[in-house]
């Protein structure tokens, strides 16, 4: 058995592990007006890429993580992992340009995977059961301060060493992670329990995935509203700064809607074994279909009165992250319950799958922005509504499953 790290360190240390794709997302946020102003100035919305461009890197590299540490260890993976995110946030620290700041984002995406992905893994290597949860709860309740904070962090930054400290900050975070890992934490995995990287199991783990009407359709609802958390959270700082004058306010903004939308998990907790996973799913769903409706509805024919304008926008994208807190978990769930031999493949497949399609819908949505938040309105509409939709034919694909029992 691997020896174990001090519980109030271990969960420290995890924390800061998962906390690493949430810090590189929500800090460059306040950054994104002035990277527009100097590498994009003739198009601002592009600099909206930045975030998206590092999703999409995570979800390719979410892919193949899993797998990887699975046969050569989980402690090589993380560190090789740390030495591509910091190499890439250098790199995008020096650019002169937008296009390789975006590769360089991608680049760095990539190298999170690892927190991403190995992480849990980690986890799992050394608690099982409820010893394994209450690990999970702590490691979560820490990470859900980070939302809350990096913004606010992000914007000190950028007004004592402007925009790309930003990206200096990255690197001394992962360093210090990273030696953390290195010098505290030993690896999890045993050789002997080790599985040889095989594209035969990525092959039949990507066929049985395809032929289960379930994961299918649990992914789908999964890119979706990934998709629409994505849009969101691009778009956000510019509706904030342009269309209601509140860059300055904006890191406290959204880290009063970070932690409203954090309760969503202990919403969920409470009712999800009373009410069950499909339907906390679709009432979530539904009550996005009218909120962003309504928002859509009365920003497109321009009926807010000056008072409620700001506030709808802020109860409403709150909203959004609340419906994604009482989602995104349980359709994991759904989609892992028929694939408990191959969960570890499954899990990467659910997880690239989802965060890279989430790109493609959210990177349309927010270059739309047009100085209001109908774009974003519209789209995130359009997605609640398919969602419902496909959470609609899952539960007929449940009624005739029972009916067949």
């Amino acid at each position: 058995m691997p020896q174990r790290l001090p519980i109030v360190e271990f969960v420290a240390l995890m924390a800061m592990l998962f906390a690493t794709i949430a810090f590189s997302i929500d800090a460059m946020l306040p950054a994104l007006p002035e990277i527009g102003k100097e590498l994009s100035p003739t198009e601002l919305n592009r600099a909206q890429l930045v975030v998206t461009s590092f999703v999409f890197g995570m979800g390719i590299g979410t892919f193949f993580t899993g797998p990887i540490s699975d046969a050569f260890g989980r402690k090589r993976v993380l560190l090789s992992g740390s030495a591509l995110y910091i190499f890439a946030a250098w790199f995008a620290w020096q650019t002169e340009s937008l296009e390789t700041m975006l590769a360089a984002r991608a680049l760095q995406g990539l190298g999170a995977a690892g927190p991403r992905v190995v992480a849990l893994a980690i986890i799992r290597d050394l608690y099982a059961g409820r010893q394994m949860a209450k690990i999970m709860s702590f490691t979560m309740l820490v990470f859900s301060l980070v939302p809350a904070i990096a913004p606010s962090l992000g914007a000190v930054i950028i007004h004592y060493f402007g925009w790309r400290g930003i990206y200096a900050a990255f690197v001394i975070f992962a360093t210090a992670t990273g030696l953390w890992l290195a010098f505290r934490q030993t690896e999890t995995l045993p050789r002997t329990a080790r599985i040889p990287l095989r594209i035969f199991n990525f092959k039949n783990a990507l066929k049985e995935v395809s032929a289960s009407k379930m994961f299918v359709l649990s992914t789908m609802v999964q890119t979706l509203t990934f998709g629409i958390l994505m849009a969101v959270i691009s778009s956000t700082q510019q509706i904030y700064d342009v269309t209601f004058g509140e860059s300055t306010y904006f890191p406290l903004w959204f880290g009063l809607t970070a932690v409203i939308a954090s309760s969503a998990s202990i919403v969920n907790a409470v009712l999800v074994v009373r009410l069950g996973m499909r339907y906390l799913i679709g009432i979530a769903l539904l009550g996005q279909v009218a909120f962003s409706g309504t928002m859509a509805l009365v920003t497109g024919f321009d009926l807010w009165p000056v008072w409620a304008y700001f506030p709808a926008f802020f109860i409403w994208t709150t909203s959004i992250f609340f419906m994604v807190g009482l989602t995104i978990g349980n359709l994991n769930a759904l989609a892992m319950e028929p694939m408990g031999h191959i969960a570890g493949m499954a899990a990467s497949i659910i997880g690239a799958v989802s965060t890279v399609l989430a790109v493609v819908i959210a990177a349309p949505i927010g270059l739309a922005f047009d100085g209001t938040p109908l774009p974003l309105a519209i789209g995130t509409f359009a997605c609640s509504v398919l969602a419902s939709l496909l959470m609609r034919r899952m539960k007929n694909l449940e009624r005739v499953k029972h009916n067949h029992i």
